[in-house]
């Protein structure tokens, strides 16, 4: 009994002195604890913290060696301004000893510092890292990984991005090009990392991709020609003439950067890299069955989409245009800009022309919608008929002269007068005037329309061998003098030709030695040519007529004297034979 109580004591001393020894290895290990926090308790270094009050404005935190310090409140908050983690006493964390005990006995402790001095000593070049971007400096943007880092405008993206503002708050991944802790300096690149993404999808790629296959992909850039289109890893390009299998005046009229479509590889060189795409091959084409969709004659609809100087292109269809040229416009109009007639956009009704498969063209007509004018002008104004007219336009050769809307009939110049030298039309006519014409002839297949003035009276060299037959004697003005003689005018617009020879008897050095322009002289038909409407006159003729007429009229007294006295002879024997008879 006494073996065993003995026993139980010396139990009892036994776990009293080990709890005498641990709790001395406690004190002497605070004690070092405690020497170790008073020497890291220094401005600069990082050491545990726990914290003990919480304020409104700050919180309290024990950093060992009966020592307090203060971190202000803010350094929890998040940019929207809220508490970016619950804390409550007794949590643990990292701080910053920024200086020594106040007279408060205090220490300035920051907690954001020592988040960033952690960051700092995890870095490494070539590392990956997340990060915000959080602003555009110069050259660049400012990214927050924890620490503020830069990254380089060329290092954004795989292109050049025009607009960097609209990266701000977006969080992505970056590489570390090149630390400096020494300065503090990091400069990230996002393009490493797009470029190492891009080289494993290009190789996925290029096992793949065959001639033929259709394949999505995204719109990566427009130009002028076409669009560049990512087919993962690798670009192709997407010809402006492949987009669509109608008109396409710019690739952003289909197509959008950022857009996800689907496209037929057309070409592939596996040595260049080259990719050549097709969107239209994905339909078929609208030209297989153009023929039997647009016959000849038939009536078609569509919308205008391009004018030039020579007509109007009509789209039939997507892929499918029509050609309404300038000379199927009208009937009757001469249509130099399209664009007086059609506007671009406008919906149209057309006539097939014509359909040129193999050419993929189709000839329109619009003048065909309505019925031919010339087809009905000819039994609505036979010849002889007098029609009534403004004078639209005036030129060398003649007088267009209105008839109906859209169609002028032409007096020639040589059908102006029958009689006057016309020079040139204006003479007698200006636009606007109102004149009278008789209808000569309708050319239905060339679309003329023949009109004459002098045709409203008779031709008067048709009656003029009546009046001026040969031998006659006239008298009239001078309107000419030449060389080989003066012409005269005998009638309104009819004048005969002295020639030189004719004038005079005596030899004349010039017949401008003989008369003038205006002079009034007499003289003698010699011969009227009505096919050349010529009259030859001669005064030197006359002057023997005259004398020869003298003559006559002398021989005519006397034998009409001789006639007489015969007659009264005659008959005094009369009534003398009668006398003796009784």
């Amino acid at each position: 009994m006494v073996e065993k109580k003995d026993s139980i004591n010396n139990q009892e001393n036994s776990d009293l002195n080990d709890d005498e020894n641990e709790f001395g290895e406690m004190e002497e290990s605070f004690a070092d604890l405690f020497e170790s926090s008073l020497k890291e308790l220094v401005p600069g270094n990082v050491v545990k913290g726990m914290i003990v009050q919480v304020n409104d404005d700050s919180v309290v935190v024990d950093v060992g060696g009966k020592s307090e310090g203060l971190i202000p409140i803010h350094e929890f908050r998040d940019e929207a301004g809220q508490l970016a983690q619950k804390i409550s006493v007794g949590d643990t964390f990292d701080v910053f000893i920024e200086s020594t005990e106040n007279e408060n006995g205090l220490i300035s402790l920051s907690k954001t510092k020592a988040d960033r001095q952690k960051v700092w000593n995890s870095l490494e070049e070539e590392m990956v890292v997340q990060g915000r971007i959080i602003n555009r400096v110069k050259g660049g943007l400012s990214v927050d990984i924890g620490v503020n880092a830069f990254l380089p405008g060329s290092q954004v993206d795989l292109r050049p991005v025009r607009n960097l503002d609209k990266l701000l708050g977006q969080t992505c991944d970056f590489k570390i090009i090149k630390l400096n802790k020494r300065r503090g300096n990091i400069v990230l690149s996002r393009r490493a990392l797009l470029e190492e993404k891009r080289d494993v999808m290009r190789q996925d790629t290029l096992k793949s991709l065959e001639e033929g296959q259709t394949m999505e992909g995204i719109v990566k850039n427009l130009t002028d020609y076409g669009a560049f289109i990512d087919l993962g890893g690798i670009d192709g390009l997407l010809h402006i003439t492949d987009i669509s299998w109608g008109r396409v005046n710019h690739p952003s009229e289909r197509l959008t950067v950022g857009e996800k479509i689907n496209v037929k590889v057309l070409k592939y060189d596996p040595e260049k890299e080259r990719v050549s795409l097709g969107l239209k091959q994905l339909v078929p084409d609208p030209w297989l069955d153009v023929e039997s969709k647009y016959e000849v004659n038939n009536r078609v609809t569509g919308k205008v989409v391009s004018l030039t100087d020579y007509g109007a292109f009509v789209e039939l269809e997507e892929g499918v245009e029509g050609l309404i040229h300038v000379s199927e416009m009208s009937w009757t109009k001469r249509v130099k800009n399209p664009n007086k007639i059609l506007n671009l956009g406008e919906e149209v009704e057309a006539v097939v022309l014509a359909v040129d498969t193999g050419n993929r063209r189709i000839s329109l007509g619009l003048k065909q919608i309505e019925p031919n004018p010339w087809d009905v002008i000819g039994e609505k104004f036979p010849p002889g008929t007098i029609i009534e007219g403004q004078v639209k336009n005036i030129t060398d050769f003649g007088v267009f002269v209105g008839v109906e809307e859209g169609i002028d009939g032409l007096v020639h110049i040589s059908d102006i007068s029958w009689t006057k030298r016309v020079k040139h039309p204006s003479e007698f006519f200006k636009k606007g005037d109102m004149v009278k014409a008789v209808v000569l002839n309708i050319d239905r297949d060339n679309e003329r329309f023949s009109l004459s003035i002098k045709h409203l009276a008779q031709d008067p060299w048709s009656t003029i061998l009546e009046r001026f037959k040969p031998g006659t004697s006239v008298r009239g003005k001078v309107t000419s003098v030449t060389d080989f003689g003066i012409f005269l005018e005998i009638e309104e617009g009819i004048e005969g030709l002295i020639h030189v020879s004719e004038i005079s008897k005596e030899k004349l050095d010039s017949p401008k030695d003989f008369a003038e322009v205006g002079k009034e002289l007499e003289a003698v038909v010699l011969n009227v040519d009505t096919s050349d409407r010529k009259i030859a006159l001669s005064i030197k003729q006359l002057e023997d007529h005259k004398e020869k007429a003298n003559v006559e009229s002398y021989l005519g007294s006397q034998n009409s004297a001789t006639s007489n006295l015969g007659v009264l002879l005659q008959g005094a024997l009369d009534k003398a034979k009668e006398d003796n008879e009784e």
